[in-house]
């Protein structure tokens, strides 16, 4: 499924017959500092260090094999033919989306079996996820995916992107940086505000996520041109939709649904 030469070679080490490519690094290293940001959170929220690194242990290849399925299935046109690599993740070809999914069903799981309120480790859990997405998007750039329409406007990137955005023939808007710029971005708000905003709720950072991710992902991946399609419909823009409009409901619940209210900054608040 190559679609240009890259300008980037995708392999970062060779090692006799082994090859380590840099989309597997740069995800790698996205997951080991979403884990260390979580480690570092968990305890003001009652949570230990061996409670986040013994879920990542069983979040972080179920998610990668949720990437993988999630890319396989919706491309299986092309991967009947060429059994030989559908494990291949590392050649490039994953949905987030497939990540978000697994990794929810086994914090799910995980959260019921260790007697832990998900909702304490899903709000620890998504400063490292959204960093760990901005960081993995350039695990796209390497392999030269998640890229928009043709254009001819690329002179405010460095040379080094534009020849890297140079795909089949034409230039392209690299939608892989837009969206690494936004999740940064709520990176960036989460860490800032989580411990200053008073009257923050448990929960309550999870649903930013859901609100923030898919407004991002909604509108860029309307300006994708690989985008996994199920006949007109871009499948990843209709999951979108609906973390959006979860996110929403989810944060009016928790704010006027409920008679006792968790802060995330203190003691339980008990409304009248």
């Amino acid at each position: 499924m190559d679609l240009a030469l890259s300008s980037i070679d995708t392999v970062a080490l060779r090692l006799g017959p082994l090859r380590i490519r840099w989309y597997a690094l740069i995800i790698v290293a996205g997951m080991l500092i979403g884990i260390w940001l979580a480690s570092k959170e968990a305890p003001r929220r009652h949570l230990t260090t061996d409670d986040i690194t013994d879920f990542m242990i069983w979040a972080v290849p179920f998610s990668l094999i949720g990437v993988r399925t999630y890319y396989v299935l919706f491309e299986w046109g092309y991967y009947k033919q060429h059994p030989n690599e559908i494990i291949a993740l590392w050649e490039g070809g994953g949905a987030i989306y497939g990540g978000l999914i697994a990794g929810t069903i086994v914090l799910l799981i995980f959260s019921y079996r260790k007697k832990i309120n998900p909702l304490d480790l899903l709000d620890v859990a998504i400063p490292g996820v959204l960093l760990g997405q901005s960081i993995g998007r350039w695990g796209n750039f390497v392999n030269q995916e998640a890229y928009g329409a043709i254009t001819t406007n690329l002179n405010w990137l460095p040379e080094v992107f534009r020849k890297q955005m140079f795909i089949s023939g034409s230039y392209r808007q690299p939608t892989f940086l837009f969206e690494s710029m936004g999740t940064l971005l709520g990176f960036i708000i989460v860490i800032l505000l989580r411990h200053r905003i008073k009257g923050l709720l448990r929960g309550e950072i999870f649903g930013f996520y859901l609100v923030w991710y898919g407004l991002l992902r909604f509108v860029i991946e309307g300006m994708r041109t690989d985008s996994l399609m199920v006949g007109s419909v871009r499948i990843s823009q209709l999951l979108s939709l609906g973390l959006f409009i979860t996110g929403l409901i989810f944060i009016l619940y928790r704010r006027f649904g409920v008679r006792k209210i968790d802060l995330y900054n203190g003691a339980a608040l008990h409304e009248n």
